[in-house]
This record gives structure tokens, sequence and C-alpha cells, in this order.
């Protein structure tokens, strides 16, 4: 038989354990949901050009953001860090200074031009925006 005295303090151990849980969490959405601010990297905006095929028309954008795609950062042939674009194509890396290629190296590199160079500079954010070639006629 169990008593009700033991019930209870069961269910309030896991109410605690529970929001103990919740309380510790917190703070990882936060993190997600801000960006913590960088002192020395590269941030911007990849876009692809064309979006489309067919000719360019006047009255249409010929570019859009390159959303969710990911590039590998190299320095001189060695990979040192990868990112993902977000889904406006913007991205913020941080970055030790030098001279660096970022490129885009999964299945759809193949087609168009997806490489970059950049040199980062110490205590600074280097700004930029680049486009990829499609590869689209």
């Amino acid at each position: 038989m169990v008593s009700w005295a033991h019930v209870t303090s069961s269910n309030e151990n896991s109410c605690r354990l529970l929001a103990a849980v919740l309380v510790s969490l917190f703070p990882l959405t936060v993190m997600t949901e801000t960006q913590r601010p960088i002192a020395t990297g590269v941030e911007g905006v990849i876009s692809v050009s064309p979006s489309r095929p067919g000719p360019q028309r006047i009255d249409m954008p010929n570019s859009a953001p390159a959303p969710n795609v990911v590039f590998v950062v190299k320095k001189e042939e060695a990979a040192v860090t990868s990112f993902t674009t977000d889904a406006e194509g913007g991205f913020r890396i941080r970055l030790a200074p030098g001279h660096y290629t970022v490129l885009r190296e999964d299945s759809g590199a193949p087609r168009g031009r997806w490489r970059f160079e950049v040199d980062v500079v110490a205590n600074k954010v280097t700004k930029v925006h680049w486009t990829g070639d499609s590869g689209m006629r």
C-alpha cells in the first residue's frame, strides 16, 4: 500500500526536477535567438544570380538570397571552419586574422561559381556581400 504523503512528495520532486530542467534550458533558447557579437571575423549576405533561367528582365530582380547553403572556409588548402547561410542568405563567423577562401563544396557546387576571397583584420568584422553564379543561362 502506498501512502499519500509518499505520492505527494514524489509528484513534488518530479515538478521540481522538471522546473529545474526548463530553467536550465532557457539560456540556450535565448542564445540561439540572438547572435553573439564577434570582435574579429566576417559577416554578410550571399546571393545567387541569375536566380532563374531564361532571359533577364528589367522589371524583375536577377538575384536572390542563397538560403541554407553550406560553405567551407579555408586558409591556404586547409579547411578552418564551415557555416550555413540563414533564410536570407546571411551569415556571421568568427575568424582569426588572415586571408581566407570561402567556397561551396556540396552537390550544387560544381554548377556555377561559388568561390570568394576575404582578408580578416584583427579587431574588425569584415562586411561582405557576395554573389554566387548559379550557372543558369
